[in-house]
């Protein structure tokens, strides 16, 4: 896992893409200095998942930038993705992990400091834990983490952190100041007029805060 970087994941949703082609919002993202790629599209086919995955991990394979995908181990199996994130309802992670091997990543989406501790025993890769704010992206929930419970699950769990839910580049440093490792964001890309330049704000945003 020390290859990763995990500043900043972009969440290439197709729901939030509104139409719009999730591959140019891929590059234009990565163009403006994401780190990771998290593949979602809930109301996919199968093949039209498949096929997405595919020429995603064409265009980031080159770059070194990973690709993750949301929920369907079989698509990440079969499309020879970096790894597979998992929700509280998907497979349980022992599962996946025997299906997917080692030296691919899991992460797992938790929403306290116990399911980020049982994450990481059942031996997952990272926790994208959230939501940290208030989102549009997603109407159904938990309740907010905020930055306390942020440092809560921090204080849990050693392996890294990916916090999402209502992350800007307004509150990006916060959140790295509260102990993530990195973001995952939706529509601050997605809804952005220009996404290159969106993902470039909240990089600069974080990398300020390193180097103070």
């Amino acid at each position: 896992m020390d290859r990763i970087d995990w500043r900043l994941c972009f969440i290439a949703d197709s729901e939030a893409a509104s139409g719009r082609d999730i591959l140019q919002l891929i590059a234009e993202a990565v163009e403006g200095g994401v780190t990771l790629i998290q593949l979602r599209g809930k109301k996919w086919t199968s093949r039209e998942f498949l096929d997405m995955g595919m020429k995603a991990l064409r265009f980031l394979g080159p770059k070194k930038i990973p690709l993750i995908i949301n929920d369907r181990v079989d698509i990440a199996l079969a499309c020879e993705a970096d790894g597979v994130h998992l929700g509280q309802d998907d497979m349980p992670l022992p599962y996946a992990r025997e299906i997917l091997g080692k030296d691919r990543i899991i992460g797992i989406s938790v929403a306290t400091p116990d399911e980020a501790e049982a994450a990481e025993k059942d031996g997952a890769d990272y926790v994208g834990a959230g939501p940290v704010f208030g989102t549009l992206s997603k109407k159904d929930t938990a309740p907010l983490l905020g930055l306390t419970g942020l440092r809560k699950i921090r204080e849990k769990t050693k392996i890294p952190i990916l916090a999402i839910g209502g992350i800007t580049v307004a509150n990006a440093a916060d959140v790295i100041s509260a102990g993530a490792d990195g973001v995952a964001v939706i529509s601050a890309i997605t809804a952005a007029i220009n996404p290159g330049r969106a993902a470039t704000e909240i990089i600069e945003s974080i990398g300020k805060l390193k180097k103070g």
